[in-house]
């Protein structure tokens, strides 16, 4: 057992959510079709963009954690769809998938032992992967209670 074991644990519990608020998989689940492009009333954003942009912030997120090549979205239009509804329900099951397959990556690369989580990124200027999995859970949780607001708005929050 390594000594920042706990710490590990922690970061793990943060990451994947549900502690203190909804979890990702609450936040998408059964949201209706036709309710995914709409921007209801007193919000600046549809279901399906603060899905894109859950999955794209988080995949940069990661991208940069462990890929020297990485090059980020231009900021900010890059890191939002270009449209309020998806294309159609593939794209909402695609964007669903690919955040859950890039939250795993993130989940396995803090659980490593190998992975000092306190080590400067090199390609970075000065973040670690311990302030990397901190900024994605933020930054989740974040926009995950702006997805259950807009549902709510929409009637489409039990």
């Amino acid at each position: 057992m390594s000594k920042d074991s706990s710490l590990r644990e922690h970061l793990l519990s943060l990451l994947t959510g549900g502690n203190a608020h909804a979890g990702f998989d609450q936040a998408v689940e059964h949201v209706p079709a036709e309710l995914r492009g709409k921007i209801p009333k007193g919000a600046e954003h549809s279901p399906w963009e603060l899905l894109e942009h859950l999955r794209i912030a988080q995949w940069d997120i990661l991208e940069f954690s462990r890929n020297p090549d990485h090059k980020s979205p231009d900021f900010p239009t890059g890191y939002w769809p270009a449209a309020p509804a998806p294309a159609d329900h593939k794209a909402w099951d695609d964007s669903v998938r690919a955040f859950r397959k890039d939250l795993k990556a993130f989940c396995d690369l803090v659980a490593d032992d190998s992975t000092d989580l306190f080590a400067r990124i090199p390609h970075g200027d000065g973040q670690t992967i311990l302030r990397e999995a901190l900024l994605a859970a933020d930054h989740n949780a974040y926009h995950l209670g702006q997805l259950v607001l807009v549902r709510r708005l929409l009637g489409a929050w039990k």
